[in-house]
């Protein structure tokens, strides 16, 4: 399987597992406690695999920067987080250095 495509599943395992944590408020709840490790474990695993063909450094990069654009934008829609221009700019930021990196790989 191509290293792009593990990076993609990572970050969509990484971003389930975040969202979970957050559930499991502390690890007080079983279910969303239980996912958040079997996400991370896999999420971990996708990356590692992912680095086989894509160097460390760019991968890791575009697996924290999507998956904190995007946990950004779930934690505004879902969980009630603030909105700012200023956060959307930053955001913004995050995504314009992974487009660069992506580019560069």
């Amino acid at each position: 399987m191509n290293g792009w495509i593990y990076l993609a599943l990572g970050i969509v395992t990484e971003v389930a597992g975040t969202f979970c944590m957050k559930l499991s408020h502390g690890f007080t709840k079983l279910v969303p406690s239980v996912l958040f490790i079997v996400f991370f474990a896999i999420a971990l695993s996708l990356i590692n695999l992912s680095m086989k063909t894509i160097d460390m450094s760019i991968a890791y990069a575009i697996w924290s920067g999507v998956g904190i654009a995007i946990l950004t934008i779930l934690g505004i829609v879902f969980l009630g987080e603030p909105v700012s221009t200023l956060r959307l700019l930053f955001i913004g930021m995050i995504v314009v250095g992974v487009v660069g990196l992506h580019t560069q790989a």
